[in-house]
């Protein structure tokens, strides 16, 4: 990177953020904190962060508000830190428009990856790339064209729906309802069973063999992440 980039952890417990602090501080990154809601909310409203560390049990209010907060103005990417197995508060930071979650308790190199993932696709989003690479096989977004090995894929037009939506967000989980929302309407929305099917066929097409998972992987009762491309690293 060729600057050093800024975090805000908002977390109310101790041991959480001075974890944080010590890791994010080693990774380069210029760390600040908030212990609620309010003080978040007022930080933001004043300064500029790279990305922001939110938890979703805050003392005065939850996390989900600050996050409904931060996205009417800002792009910021927006990491959640959530209880296991909290499948219902997942999606629905996701849908409010958090870039990721990790489940407490996590490890610092699992944070900072997903950290790295959320900035590159930020920074991809000012202009999607034409054209992504996934080992033997390549999107071309510009053309429409989907190819492994060379050899053209023919898809039909909801897979192909799936697959753009899943690359133009590469590295991003995309909630069942996000991604039937954008394929079919309102009426898709809660038949995640319909969605199952197409990416299924999807897999198939770009080889990517049951239990692997190399190009599309699932996210238990969430949604879809398209693995990130094969692509030249962006600088900040």
């Amino acid at each position: 990177m060729s600057r050093k980039l800024s975090a805000l952890i908002v977390d109310d417990e101790p041991q959480i953020v001075r974890l944080l602090k010590l890791g994010l501080g080693t990774e380069n990154f210029k760390v600040a904190e908030a212990r609620t809601a309010a003080a978040a909310l007022s930080f933001l409203s004043t300064k500029a962060v790279d990305v922001v560390i939110l938890d979703l049990g805050l003392p005065d209010q939850s996390g989900f508000s600050v996050l409904e907060e931060i996205r009417k103005t800002s792009t910021v990417p927006v990491i959640v830190l959530s209880v296991r197995n909290d499948e219902a508060g997942k999606v629905r930071a996701l849908d409010l428009g958090a870039d990721d979650y990790i489940t407490k308790p996590f490890g610092l190199p699992e944070l900072t990856a997903r950290i790295r993932v959320a900035l590159r696709h930020r920074f991809q989003a000012k202009g999607t790339q034409p054209a992504l690479r996934f080992g033997e096989v390549e999107i071309d977004l510009l053309n429409r064209k989907v190819s492994r090995n060379g050899k053209d894929i023919q898809l039909s037009r909801t897979e192909y729906a799936i697959l753009r939506l899943l690359a133009e967000h590469s590295g991003k989980i995309l909630t069942h309802d996000f991604i039937l929302r954008a394929v079919r309407g309102e009426e898709g929305v809660g038949d995640p069973q319909y969605l199952r099917v197409y990416v299924r066929a999807l897999r198939l097409k770009l080889g990517d063999t049951f239990g692997q998972n190399r190009i599309i992987r699932t996210e238990m009762g969430i949604g879809y992440r398209l693995i990130e491309p094969e692509a030249p690293e962006v600088a900040a």
